[in-house]
C-alpha cells in the first residue's frame, strides 16, 4: 500500500511546489488562512493538504495549527542552492510526466515513450519550446548543485589545465571547480541555443576570462586539445549506438595524455536491498528509458561501451552522492 500510494504523496509534493508553499514559509510558521491568501487557494482544501504534507514530513504543525518547514520541506524553497522545486515541476510537467503514463506501452513494444507521445525526441522538442527548455535546465542545475559539493571536494580537478564540458548545459558543474582552481580554464560545449544561454550566465559569474561557451553538435565533433573532457549525465541519455558516437568524437579530440570523466550513476550488477541508493538508481533507469530514450549502466556495461570508442576505463572514483566519476583514457 505504501508503494501504491507513493504516487499520491508525490502529487502532493508537486502541488506544494506549484503553490510555492515553501517560499511562503521562509519567514516562519504560518496558518492555513495566511497561506490560502498567499497562494489564492481554497482555505479548507489547502488546510487538508497542509496536514497531509506535515504527515509525510515536509511540514511541522504546532499546537495552533501553524505550519513551518522541516529540513526536508526546505528543499522545495526556490532560493536554496540545489532546490528540488524545478525538478518536481519537471517530473510532473507534460514534457517529462506524460511519458510515464505510457510505461506499459514502452515495456510491451520497446518504443521510446517520449517519441511515441510527442512525435520527436526530447532534445528536438526542448529546442522548439523555450519555456520547457528553461524548466529542464533549471531542474538539471538543481541536481548538479546537489552533487557539486561532493564532486569538487572528492575529485582532483586541479590536475587539469583545460577542461571541456561536453553537454554542459548552463555551466553549473564547472563554476565551483573554477572558483576552487584559479589556474584552470574551461569550455562549455553544447547545442548553440544552450551555449548562448550559458555564456550569459558565465558572464554574470564573472568567469568569462577563463570559461567560454561554444555551440556545436557532439555527434559531429567536439573542441580538440584539452587535457580533460567531462560528460556528466550525457551518456545515460542515449542508447549504445548514439552514446558510442559521442564517445568516439571525444576520443578523436583527445591527446594521448588526455582523460575523459564520465560522471554518472553506476548500476550494481546485483540488487542489494540494504543499499539505500539502489531503488533510486533503478527508478532513474526506467525514467531514462521513457524520456530521452537512454539507460543507466553497470560498470561492465561502461567498459564494453568505452572499448569500441578507443577508450579504456582506468578507474572509478566514488563520490558520496549517487554519482561516480568514471575515468577513461585512450586505449
Amino acid at each position: 500500500m505504501r508503494l501504491i500510494t507513493g504516487a499520491w504523496a508525490a502529487r502532493m509534493v508537486h502541488t506544494a511546489a506549484e503553490l510555492r508553499i515553501a517560499d511562503h514559509l521562509t519567514e516562519g510558521p504560518r496558518d492555513a488562512g495566511f497561506l490560502a491568501s498567499a497562494t489564492a487557494s481554497h482555505a479548507p482544501a489547502l488546510a487538508r493538504l497542509l496536514r497531509a504534507l506535515a504527515a509525510i514530513g515536509l511540514l511541522q504543525e504546532d499546537e495552533g495549527r501553524r505550519y513551518a518547514l522541516t529540513p526536508l520541506g526546505a528543499t522545495l524553497r526556490s532560493d536554496m542552492p540545489g532546490s528540488m522545486r524545478s525538478w518536481v515541476l519537471l517530473c510532473f510537467g507534460d514534457d517529462q510526466g506524460k511519458a510515464w503514463e505510457v510505461l506499459t506501452h514502452a515495456v510491451k513494444t520497446g518504443e521510446h515513450a517520449y517519441r511515441h507521445i510527442f512525435g520527436v525526441d526530447k532534445w528536438t522538442r526542448l529546442a522548439q519550446h523555450p519555456e520547457a527548455a528553461r524548466l529542464f535546465d533549471a531542474a538539471m542545475q538543481s541536481l548538479t548543485e546537489g552533487a557539486n559539493g561532493a564532486l569538487v571536494a572528492h575529485y582532483p580537478f586541479g590536475d587539469y589545465r583545460w577542461i571541456v564540458d561536453v553537454g554542459g548545459g548552463n555551466g553549473s558543474l564547472l563554476m565551483p571547480v573554477l572558483a576552487r582552481h584559479p589556474a584552470l580554464r574551461a569550455t562549455l560545449f553544447d547545442l548553440p541555443h544552450v551555449a548562448d544561454a550559458a555564456r550569459a550566465r558565465i558572464a554574470e559569474a564573472r568567469l568569462s576570462d577563463r570559461y567560454d561557451a561554444v555551440g556545436g553538435d557532439a555527434f559531429a565533433a567536439v573542441p580538440a586539445g584539452a587535457d580533460g573532457y567531462v560528460l556528466k549525465g550525457v551518456i545515460h541519455d542515449w542508447e549504445d549506438a548514439e552514446a558510442l558516437a559521442i564517445l568516439r568524437n571525444v576520443r578523436a579530440a583527445m591527446d594521448e595524455g588526455g582523460r575523459l570523466l564520465v560522471i554518472e550513476r553506476i548500476l550494481p550488477e546485483r540488487i542489494d536491498p540494504s543499499d539505500v541508493l539502489t531503488p533510486g538508481r533503478f527508478i532513474h533507469d526506467i525514467n531514462m528509458m521513457l524520456n530521452p530514450g537512454g539507460r543507466e549502466r553497470t560498470e561492465a556495461e561502461f567498459r564494453d561501451l568505452l572499448a569500441p570508442a578507443g577508450l579504456r576505463l582506468a578507474r572509478i572514483v566514488p563520490i558520496p552522492c549517487p554519482l561516480s566519476v568514471i575515468e577513461a583514457v585512450p586505449a
